[in-house]
């Protein structure tokens, strides 16, 4: 809900389907009925929300992946070709289960589930 529904272009034209929540479920679901619809449907969650990398934490859970995009500018103009870049370089360890974030200067990747160590 909180990023543009026009990443769903770029998604489309990097040849992967994407959905926005908004489209289909209603927006002030609780994050956790997003989170359980998108490991059932095999879906990752993209976002700007930090609660979502909580609830992996939270509940140590394998799934589904997040990416959470971390910069003050969000559009799909600005940060389209790096979020495009990172998922193509990252494809498998999303498949598998991770929380990735993306700012505009690095990006990092942990695998799932989520552990203190």
């Amino acid at each position: 809900m909180n990023l543009s529904p026009d990443w769903r272009a770029v998604f489309n034209q990097a040849g992967w389907e994407s959905k926005h929540w908004n489209e289909f479920n209603h927006p002030n679901a609780p994050d956790t009925v997003l989170m359980t619809w998108a490991k059932k449907e095999g879906y990752l969650v993209f976002t700007s929300d930090l609660d979502f990398g909580a609830l992996l934490s939270a509940t140590k859970a394998v799934g589904p992946s997040v990416i959470q995009l971390r910069c003050e500018d969000n559009q799909p103009s600005s940060m389209g070709s790096i979020v495009v870049s990172a998922i193509q370089t990252y494809s498998k360890e999303l498949t598998e289960g991770a929380l990735m974030t993306i700012d505009t200067s690095r990006m990092r990747i942990v695998l799932l589930p989520l552990m203190r160590r």
